[in-house]
């Protein structure tokens, strides 16, 4: 089910704060493996369950993914939020966890700004 603009807002919104307050620092439960962005969050369909029942298809974050890259087993990663289009994946690879986190945070707070910009001047109309 498509979500509305209010929702993704409220979403990416609350991805920001659980970013900000250390969301993605080594968790209590798992702290042999890293948390990684989007996949680790509340946000997540699929949070907590490693068996990932629920398909990507549902999330809000979906839109935000290349029409190309719809498909891949964990397309959020592919979402591209650097300036020069690099991807969560792409930052993983060869960033720091420092620097994604940096370059995701600029990325929310962009497109919160946009959304909520677009979404004061519908009301006003």
């Amino acid at each position: 089910m498509p979500h509305t603009e209010r929702e993704t807002l409220d979403i990416l919104k609350f991805e920001l704060k659980f970013l900000e307050d250390g969301g993605y620092g080594r968790s209590p439960r798992t702290p042999w493996r890293p948390s990684f962005a989007f996949v680790d969050s509340p946000t997540c369909l699929n949070f907590g369950d490693s068996s990932r029942p629920n398909p990507c298809t549902g999330c809000a974050l979906m839109q935000f993914v290349p029409e190309g890259r719809r498909q891949e087993p964990v397309p959020c990663r592919t979402i591209p939020i650097g300036r020069e289009g690099q991807t969560v994946d792409d930052l993983y690879a060869y960033g720091s966890q420092a620097e994604l986190e940096e370059t995701l945070k600029a990325w929310l707070r962009a497109k919160i700004s946009k959304m909520e910009a677009h979404l004061a001047a519908k009301d006003s109309a």
